[in-house]
């Protein structure tokens, strides 16, 4: 009976110890590169459109914006035409409500998840008049999941709005255990103003020694608020350039969506990407 008990013991721990390798294992990525880099720019400023999107279109890189009706009709044929190229336009609400402070136009304060909700819900539908997916990522306005206190993001998942939604960070916010990653709550290295190419590069290599994911949150460009300088994202983009063998740089929905496939228990080996 000891020895039953003890065999039964030894399979346990054996069981727990191939769990851990296996969940500690670094996801293999697309053409054996070695990490995921995923830029994002928020509030579809004309920065974005006039001073990153030429850098990235030169590069030959895709990337994620995320847009609120601020879109207009001078703005909204350029934002198809990145989206018929394969950049990936994401929801950031209508109106971008924060809690209230003095550079606050829209206050979340009061405003009840159902409100939240709603706002995610049209802002959709005006992206799918853009660009025609009904397939959508999120990224929560000033970072915040919270409205007045509360959190909104279990309303937000009951509703099935989106797919993915980015949160907020710093340096930290490297991703590498996806199995037990919250997709409604995905961490980002949000910029501070002035941000320099140190930072962005630093930053870049830890992902890349991590064999994991890196999600970078820009606003403007060489312009508007939040800005990073059009000369230091231009080193950034050229540091991305040169380690492109190594570096996988792709929109958030294709990652995650790789991600996601290839956490899958039954999975064996790196997932192939669909074709376009």
């Amino acid at each position: 009976m000891r020895h039953s008990y003890r065999t039964k013991f030894i399979l346990l721990l054996s069981g727990l110890f191939a769990f851990l390798v296996t969940s500690a294992q670094p996801l293999l990525w697309p053409h054996h590169k070695k990490a995921v880099i995923v830029l994002t720019y928020d509030d579809a400023l004309l920065s974005q459109l006039n001073n990153a999107v030429p850098q990235l279109q030169k590069a030959g890189f895709k990337a994620t914006f995320f847009l609120t009706s601020d879109i207009d009709p001078s703005t909204i044929p350029r934002w198809r035409s990145l989206a018929k190229q394969g950049f990936e336009l994401g929801n950031h609400t209508l109106y971008h409500p924060c809690s209230s402070s003095e550079d606050v136009t829209v206050s979340s304060d009061h405003m009840t998840a159902y409100q939240m909700v709603r706002e995610i819900e049209i802002m959709n539908r005006m992206l799918f008049a853009v660009d025609g997916k009904n397939t959508r990522t999120f990224a929560y306005p000033c970072a915040e999941t919270t409205l007045g206190g509360k959190d909104y993001v279990d309303s937000l998942r009951r509703y099935k709005l989106v797919k993915y939604a980015r949160i907020g960070g710093d340096t930290d916010a490297v991703v590498t255990d996806f199995s037990h990653l919250d997709l409604l709550r995905i961490p980002s290295f949000g910029l501070e103003d002035s941000t320099s190419s140190a930072a962005l590069i630093a930053y870049v290599k830890k992902v890349e020694q991590s064999g994991g994911m890196g999600i970078i949150m820009f606003h403007g460009i060489g312009g508007d608020y939040i800005t990073t300088s059009s000369a230091v994202h231009q080193e950034l983009i050229d540091f991305l350039v040169k380690n492109r063998k190594d570096i996988w740089i792709t929109t958030f929905q294709e990652a995650m969506d790789y991600a996601a496939r290839h956490s899958l228990p039954d999975r064996q080996g790196p997932v192939p990407l669909r074709a376009h």
